[in-house]
């Protein structure tokens, strides 16, 4: 992809803040950090999300972001560490290449998640997983 800034990274047309890498993968620290140390995980291939990603690179990029999570977590004394991916826009996915987040949590840092709420009716809940299943 041309105009992809992931892949502008990879190539070295645009500088980042490396802090691993090896032949399929690249991590660095996300210039917008959720709180100082947030890092990003993303294959060398360009896959615009989770649907397109390869289940054996989504394989190679999970086990780069347990690693990168547990220096990470040393590195700034986190509390703990959140590991997300973004798919699609109403997902929030903003850069359109595969990637994982894995940002650094403190006690009230004021980086809130999502508030679970009950969507669900009568038997509603049974159908929707038997939807599910049946696409599986």
């Amino acid at each position: 992809m041309e105009e992809c800034i992931f892949c502008k990274i990879i190539k070295g047309q645009i500088p980042s803040t490396k802090i691993y890498e090896d032949d399929k993968t690249l991590a660095f620290l996300d210039i917008a950090p959720v709180n100082i140390g947030h890092a990003l995980i993303i294959p060398k291939e360009h896959y615009a999300n989770i649907y397109e990603t390869p289940e054996d690179t989504m394989s190679d990029i999970i086990k780069v972001a347990k690693k990168i999570s547990l220096a990470v977590k040393e590195a700034v004394k986190a509390e703990g560490v959140n590991i997300t991916m973004n798919n699609n826009h109403a997902a929030g996915q903003v850069i359109f290449h595969s990637h994982i987040h894995v940002i650094p949590r403190f006690s009230n840092d004021g980086f809130e998640l999502w508030h679970g709420k009950r969507a669900y009716e009568d038997d509603e809940m049974k159908s929707v997983a038997e939807n599910i299943t049946s696409k599986l």
